[in-house]
C-alpha cells in the first residue's frame, strides 16, 4: 500500500468499464430476468399453460412468440457484452430495442393483429413499458465517459 502512495501518479486500467455502461447492462440483466419472473408469477402455473397453447394456436402467434424469446437472449447477450467491453453489445441492444417499439406501435396502431398482444392497446401505456429501456439506453450513449469508452474500442 504505501508503494502506491509514493508514486505520484496512480495506475489506472484503460479497459476498466465506466460506470454508466456497468449500470446499464446490469440493469438490461435485472429488467428482463424481473421482467420475466413477475410474468410467471402473475400468471401462475395454469396461465403459463394457457399462454403456451394460446401460442401454439396459429403459425403467425408461434413464430411472434418464438421472436420474441429470440429477443430476450439477444438483449441478454448484448447486456453480457457490456460487461466485457464489446461495442457490439451498445449497437445490438439499440437496434433490438428499435425493433421491439416497431412491433409495438404497428400492434398499437392496429396494423398487426395477435392474441398475444392484449395487453398493448393505449399508447400511455406503450410508453411506459419502454422508459426504463430509454433510460438504459441513454446510460449507453449519452455519458461523455460511455462514448470515450467505446470510441476506443
Amino acid at each position: 500500500m504505501s508503494e502506491v502512495l509514493k508514486h505520484e501518479k496512480v495506475m489506472t486500467d484503460p479497459y476498466a468499464i465506466p460506470v454508466p455502461v456497468l449500470v446499464a447492462a446490469t440493469a438490461i440483466i435485472m429488467t428482463r430476468c424481473l421482467g420475466i419472473a413477475l410474468e410467471v408469477h402473475e400468471m401462475g402455473l395454469a396461465g403459463l399453460v394457457n399462454f403456451v397453447q394460446l401460442t401454439a394456436q396459429s403459425w403467425r402467434d408461434t413464430l411472434i412468440f418464438i421472436a420474441g424469446q429470440l429477443l430476450f437472449f439477444v438483449q441478454l447477450r448484448c447486456a453480457f457484452a457490456l460487461l466485457h467491453g464489446r461495442h457490439w453489445g451498445r449497437t445490438g441492444y439499440a437496434l433490438s430495442q428499435l425493433v421491439v417499439v416497431s412491433y409495438m406501435l404497428l400492434v398499437h396502431a392496429g396494423w398487426l393483429d395477435s392474441a398475444l398482444f392484449t395487453n398493448i392497446k393505449e399508447g400511455q401505456l406503450l410508453i411506459m413499458q419502454k422508459l426504463p429501456d430509454l433510460l438504459v439506453l441513454m446510460l449507453l450513449f449519452v455519458p461523455a465517459c460511455s462514448r470515450d469508452f467505446f470510441r476506443q474500442r
